[in-house]
């Protein structure tokens, strides 16, 4: 894979801009979880579910733009005004309070009254012709005729009910023409509104929780930043790991021009991690796979790391920011290994201008390497070199970059990071540096 124009194009972001993205989507993470864990947007989403339902659109709707007149109140007090009015059923009440009605009523309840059917004997009593008299006129037949009337029925009922204390409330309620915003739900709306103005419930709202779906199954398990100036300070250790003790562990290999220098070609300055390939002479025990360890003289120093009790982990994201430079005519390896020689993962390789990744595996029958080749990059420049490792796949990165991935291979036992400059037999040699700036490993649920 090429990347020149990728990078030219910026699908492939700068080593600054992807460590930088890194952190903003961590912080944006972390941010996003407290507000997601916060009463406010527990409040915010209650009252949302509130408010964006259909009746209570429909009650807003309803009180905003119901008219006074087109309710039962106003109706009911404006019948109640024209009864009020109406100049017969004041004269009914007048006459209702008048001294003459009151005299004859309580005749009425007199054995006299009956004597009102005599004409003999009202002829012979002025109080029953008076009495008579008031019967017959206007004023008590007016009496009689609003007395159980429905006008005067309708009336009393409609003064009962517009006089009650709870028909005032809803009178006075409907009157009001800014009505809704004296409603409990208008205070729920506004409270509603008033949280979407919140900063943090903006921000929550205009993240899509897909795009922190990976970080938030991500766990830093290990993170060295080479804060230590020896390696007696650290977790790591110069030359090989072997499970068995009595194997000899700092050793170089019969087919490559450098001695490994027992840790003496590593070291760290300015918080960054250096493997450096001199030109020196050295006799150093030698792997020969035909006659075991034999002494060889090398033309060239250089030294291999692992970190094997520092971090063995399987499956997660293991990551790290390299840079090479030096002769094109060495090679820089960031690998992961397990117990066994096979399979080991290569995060990342550098010969010369090319980096290659991939993992080399044990089939059944033959030994295979299953790589890729990047070039269009200068590895002279930190890159963030990674490898995500899950149950079935093998995926690896450059920045932000996906550059290969593999289903084959993928390893079931744990691994740990080792680092190795070397010269092949085929290169002709020089003096070359690997720097390493950081190593994070994560676990991914």
């Amino acid at each position: 894979m090429n990347l020149f124009w990728k990078k030219m194009f910026g699908s492939l972001q700068s080593t600054a801009k992807t460590e930088a993205k890194y952190v903003e989507l961590r912080q944006t993470y972390e941010r996003y979880q407290n507000v997601k864990n916060s009463k406010e947007l527990q409040e915010y989403l209650a009252l949302y579910e509130q408010v964006k339902a259909p009746e209570f659109k429909d009650l807003k709707n309803t009180l905003k733009s119901r008219k006074y007149k087109d309710t039962e109140e106003y109706r009911d007090s404006k019948k109640f005004e024209k009864l009020e009015k109406d100049k017969h059923l004041a004269e009914y009440f007048r006459i209702l309070e008048s001294p003459e009605l009151k005299e004859f009523l309580q005749f009425e309840k007199s054995a006299d009254f009956k004597k009102l059917g005599n004409p003999t004997a009202v002829k012979e009593s002025e109080e029953l012709q008076r009495m008579k008299k008031y019967e017959k006129g206007k004023e008590y037949q007016t009496y009689l005729r609003f007395n159980d009337s429905y006008k005067l029925k309708e009336y009393k009922e409609l003064q009962e009910k517009i006089n009650n204390e709870e028909f005032k409330k809803r009178n006075a309620f409907w009157a009001d023409a800014k009505r809704w915003d004296n409603t409990e739900e208008a205070a729920i709306e506004n409270r509603y509104f008033d949280l979407c103005k919140n900063e943090d419930i903006i921000f929550y709202n205009k993240i899509n929780a897909k795009d922190l779906e990976l970080i938030s199954k991500m766990k830093l398990i290990f993170e060295e930043q080479f804060d230590w100036n020896t390696l007696n300070a650290s977790r790591w250790d110069f030359g090989f790991h072997h499970p068995a003790d009595e194997i000899k562990q700092n050793y170089s290999h019969i087919n490559e021009k450098q001695a490994n220098n027992d840790g003496e070609n590593i070291f760290v300055h300015n918080g960054k991690l250096n493997l450096a390939i001199k030109k020196e002479t050295k006799n150093a025990t030698a792997w020969d796979p035909t006659l075991g360890f034999v002494e060889k003289e090398y033309e060239y120093t250089g030294d291999v790391i692992h970190g094997r009790n520092a971090i063995c982990q399987k499956g997660g994201i293991f990551s790290a920011k390299i840079r090479f430079t030096g002769s094109k005519e060495v090679t820089h390896t960031f690998s992961l290994k397990g117990e066994s020689n096979a399979p080991v993962i290569t995060v990342s390789k550098c010969t010369g201008k090319k980096i290659e990744v991939g993992v080399h595996w044990q089939s059944k029958f033959e030994t295979i390497n299953t790589t890729a080749t990047v070039t269009g990059i200068n590895p002279g420049e930190f890159f963030i070199y990674s490898v995500m490792w899950t149950g079935t796949e093998l995926i690896w990165y450059i920045n932000n970059l996906e550059v290969f991935r593999t289903s084959e291979g993928v390893p079931s036992d744990p691994m740990y990071p080792i680092l190795n400059s070397f010269i092949s037999e085929q290169q002709k040699g020089g003096e070359g540096n690997m720097e390493i700036d950081w190593i994070e490993v994560f676990e991914v649920a």
